[in-house]
C-alpha cells in the first residue's frame, strides 16, 4: 500500500508537465456585421426575391483557425496569440448572410430552405483572408459565383478590399479583418441585389 501511494505522489507533479494541446490563446476574434438585420424584422419570400449563400472554398492557409501573414511573395507565417472562433470561411459567409439581408431586398435562405423555394445562389472561394507583412494591410479577397434565380448561367466577380494595420498582431488582425471583410460584403450584396 505504502509502494502505491509513493508512486501516485511521484506521478503527481508529472502530471503538472504533460499537455495534450496547445495553449490556447487569451482570446478569441470572431468578425462583427456592421450590416445585420434589425430584431423583429421580418422578411417573407413570397414578397421578396430569395438567395442562398453558401459557405464558400478556402486554401488551405486559411482553412483553419489561425490567422495567416503573407511574409514574402512565397513564404507564409502565423500572427502570434492570434486564432479566429470558428474556420473563417463560416463566419464570412454569415456576415455575408447578414449584410444582403439588411442592405437588399432580398430574403436570405438556408439550403434546406430553398429546396422549395426557387433563389439565386451564391457561391465562391475565399482567396485571401489575412495579413501582408509588407504593404502592412488586412486583405479580404472573395471570387463570387452567382447563379440567379431561375437562370442557368453562372456570373463571376472578384471583390477586394485593403485595410491598414499599425502593428502586426492580434488586436489589429481582428479589426482590420473585419473592417475589410465586411468592405466586401457591401460590395457583393449590391452586386447581388442589381437586377
Amino acid at each position: 500500500m505504502k509502494t502505491k501511494l509513493l508512486i501516485v505522489a511521484a506521478a503527481l507533479p508529472l502530471a503538472a508537465c504533460i499537455s495534450f494541446g496547445a495553449k490556447p490563446p487569451p482570446s478569441l476574434l470572431t468578425l462583427d456585421a456592421t450590416s445585420a438585420p434589425a430584431v423583429g424584422t421580418e422578411q417573407n419570400s413570397a414578397k421578396a426575391r430569395s438567395i442562398t449563400i453558401q459557405v464558400p472554398s478556402t486554401p488551405t492557409s486559411i482553412a483553419g483557425a489561425r490567422v495567416p501573414v503573407q511574409a514574402t511573395p512565397t513564404t507564409i507565417a502565423y500572427v502570434e496569440d492570434a486564432q479566429w472562433s470558428e474556420p473563417p470561411a463560416r463566419l464570412f459567409a454569415r456576415l455575408l448572410s447578414d449584410t444582403v439581408s439588411a442592405r437588399s431586398n432580398m430574403v436570405v435562405l438556408s439550403t434546406v430552405q430553398s429546396i422549395a423555394d426557387p433563389s439565386a445562389t451564391l457561391s465562391g472561394e475565399l482567396r485571401r483572408f489575412g495579413l501582408d507583412a509588407t504593404s502592412r494591410e488586412a486583405i479580404v479577397t472573395y471570387d463570387a459565383a452567382l447563379t440567379r434565380a431561375g437562370g442557368a448561367t453562372v456570373e463571376k466577380r472578384r471583390f477586394e478590399a485593403r485595410v491598414p494595420v499599425a502593428a502586426i498582431d492580434a488586436t489589429n488582425a481582428g479589426t482590420a479583418l473585419s473592417q475589410a471583410a465586411n468592405q466586401v460584403a457591401v460590395e457583393v450584396a449590391a452586386w447581388v441585389a442589381a437586377s
